[in-house]
């Protein structure tokens, strides 16, 4: 899982190239890490077992 975000983080901010400030770029990381937090909360459901 950690592995896939750090790739999905470079991917994504290698697109950007250049950030204004560190603000720009912590928005951008915490989006990606919302996005991949939903996917994985969303894709688990097959798990649970009754």
């Amino acid at each position: 899982m950690i592995e896939r975000l750090n790739q999905t983080v470079k991917q994504r901010t290698k697109m950007a190239k250049i950030f204004a400030n560190e603000e720009s770029c912590l928005r951008l990381v915490s989006a990606i890490v919302m996005e991949v937090s939903e996917q994985w909360v969303g894709g688990r459901m097959y798990l649970r077992t009754k």
